[in-house]
């Protein structure tokens, strides 16, 4: 049930850009809570918590290495490559016909190993933490143990009287699908009508039971919810509500600022750093978001990138309602071609934590994310879904706002990390499509 003309007209009177929000027209919206690290409080989960996340992915790394080759070169350590990228960055401002001042630099989660999207970050951590804790429980494992025992057929067996599930517009599933099935979970994935076909027939060929739904995320929750949560050992991954994925998430700012490091680009006062990430629930953003702000403190500016469709945590943030609201209350439709980002609502979870930490969030339309990706492809030889290219309108549109001057940042010395959220695993002819999309847009 959606909400009154009267009850809109009031929040249009209180947040002036719901206007633009409602008109489906890109927009940047600064966040007035974010607040400086020493005064930040009451998130869900601390510093200490993304440590023993780290090194639950430092126990499992045997585990993982054993059982997929594609990690041998980081022994088992699911993580990407951060790179420069001056050639997009040449790219981007003939496109926007504007000078971006500082550097580009593209985060390449699209080729994470094994599910080849962001999601594999929070969807394997979950999982894996799962495992952890049945095996210990039942005393099939004790700490210290080597977790090759995870890849035994002991483990196999035991793991197959247990059942997990999640709710998925696609990313998230082939996660949480592929590590379960490996592990020997039987796993069911709750599929939103805007999964791509592709995605479903992957995880049919890895035994994965797919459950499809005519509605959108929020239906495929709930109804994947309800049904493993019935079951005697059923466990569900609760995009909306988890506590484990956030922590996955989180953990990827720790690895980027060794690669920062080692990069020899620093992050200070005088060297500020923005991070642009395609948001969807927002448990990702948020995720990585809360391991940035505790990584960098006041000197990394989160940006959430969301589809102008669907722009359930803007929404939810911007009102102060979190996820006590939804897109479609003011009659936005949710229907995207950013697959991953079709989410109507926001993360319970995230938005408590996100509320404080982010610099604003800006929206995309559809049609801007083809000619983006097809100019990756040519600049960097990067191939990507659609979602994935979200973030690249994101440092032109906050140098047209006043944030760089409200927080007395030389925008010359400042370094911009888009973040790269999926595409290794979609099919050749998916990507062939995107990019003559692109070059059509481009030719215009």
């Amino acid at each position: 049930m959606g909400l009154t003309k009267q009850e809109i007209g009031n929040w249009m009177e209180e947040y002036p850009q719901m206007a633009n929000l409602l008109k489906l027209q890109p927009l940047v919206w600064l966040n007035p809570k974010r607040r400086e690290m020493e005064h930040v409080q009451g998130l869900p989960v601390s510093f200490e918590d993304l440590e023993e996340a780290e090194r639950l992915w430092q126990r499992f790394a045997p585990y993982l290495r054993a059982v997929f080759p594609e990690t041998e070169g980081t022994e088992g350590i699911i993580e990407s490559e951060l790179r420069e990228a001056g050639n997009m960055q040449t790219q981007l401002e003939s496109y926007y016909g504007e000078h971006l001042p500082g550097k580009l630099f593209i985060k390449c989660d699209n080729e994470l190993p094994v599910a080849g999207s962001v999601k594999a970050r929070g969807g394997f951590f979950e999982v894996l933490r799962h495992a952890e804790k049945l095996a210990l429980k039942e005393g099939l494992l004790a700490p210290g143990d080597s977790y090759e025992w995870f890849a035994t057929d002991e483990a196999k067996k035991y793991f197959g009287n247990y059942a997990i599930g999640v709710g998925s517009t696609g990313n998230l599933g082939l996660s949480i699908g592929i590590i379960s099935a490996e592990l020997g979970f039987k796993v069911s994935v709750y599929m939103s009508a805007d999964a791509k076909e592709w995605k479903k027939e992957l995880l049919r060929k890895k035994g994965v039971r797919v459950v499809e739904f005519s509605g959108d995320f929020s239906e495929a929750v709930t109804a994947g919810r309800e049904e493993t949560l019935r079951l005697p050992n059923g466990y569900f991954v609760d995009d909306e509500k988890s506590r484990d994925l956030f922590l996955g998430y989180s953990v990827a700012a720790l690895r980027l600022k060794h690669q920062l490091e080692h990069m020899g680009v620093a992050v200070d006062k005088e060297h500020p750093l923005f991070v642009y990430l395609p948001c969807g629930v927002g448990g990702a953003p948020g995720g990585i978001a809360f391991g940035l702000r505790h990584m960098f403190g006041d000197y990394v500016h989160p940006v959430f990138i969301e589809p102008t469709h669907a722009p359930a945590v803007l929404l939810g943030l911007m009102t102060g309602l979190k996820n006590g609201v939804c897109v479609q209350d003011i009659g936005i439709d949710n229907q995207t071609e950013a697959d991953g980002l079709a989410v109507g609502r926001a993360s319970s979870f995230a938005s408590a934590s996100s509320e404080q930490l982010i610099s604003g969030i800006a929206t995309v339309e559809d049609n801007e994310l083809f000619p983006l990706l097809a100019m990756l492809k040519d600049s960097e030889g990067i191939q990507i879904e659609p979602s994935a290219a979200a973030g690249f309108a994101g440092p032109f549109m906050m140098a047209a706002t006043n944030y760089a001057e409200e927080h007395s940042i030389d925008p010359e010395k400042a370094a911009h990390i888009v973040w790269l959220t999926g595409g290794a695993l979609v099919p050749e002819e998916e990507i062939a499509g995107f990019y003559a999309r692109g070059l059509e847009k481009l030719k215009r």
